[in-house]
């Protein structure tokens, strides 16, 4: 009888110690996988902020010569991810400001409002900087394809309704300069 004891004192203190071990164990890997949320989390909800990165002019004809119609603090797209995401995620845009899409060609080129949550009017521009083509109002979150007219090197994001006041035609131009 006493050995029976001994060996349930002996069992019960090993298991003691494997309950320790995976106690520590188990908490380890909470405390990792907590942090590592954490860190996610504080990504997600990032503001997406606009950073001025150049200047835009457009110019209208009349009479045979260019008059500046409006002068736009522009942030660039002009990289592959940049190009993608756009103005997605954001809340809103001020009306002196614009996102200018830089393509190395000019091609037929085709965009969509998904995850964007604010209307645009969106500019077609072609290789010598003239509007080729305007798509005005798109809706936010549609993802219907809004396609140029005619081939684009450029695409200019502004505020819905903002080509209706300029009076921004076909045939009209830009200039830019990066910071």
């Amino acid at each position: 009888m006493h050995l029976f004891y001994l060996l349930l004192f002996f069992i019960s203190e090993q298991m003691k110690k494997s309950i320790l071990i995976l106690f520590i164990l188990t908490s380890f890997t909470t405390l990792l996988s907590c942090k590592t949320e954490s860190r996610n989390d504080q990504n997600l909800v990032k503001e997406i902020v606009f950073t001025k990165e150049g200047e835009l002019s457009i110019f209208g004809k009349s009479n045979s010569e260019f008059n500046i119609i409006t002068e736009l603090d522009i942030e660039l797209a002009d990289d592959e991810y940049q190009i993608q995401t756009g103005l997605m995620y954001r809340e809103s845009m001020l009306d002196n400001q614009g996102m200018l899409f830089v393509f190395p060609e000019e091609a037929q080129r085709s965009f969509y409002m998904k995850n964007t949550e604010f209307s645009l009017d969106i500019i077609f521009i072609d290789g010598q900087k003239k509007v080729v083509s305007i798509q005005k109002n798109a809706k936010p979150f549609d993802e219907t394809s809004l396609p140029s007219l005619e081939p684009a090197q450029f695409v200019l994001e502004v505020n819905a309704s903002l080509t209706e006041v300029w009076n921004l035609k076909v045939g009209d131009s830009i200039s830019f300069t990066k910071m």
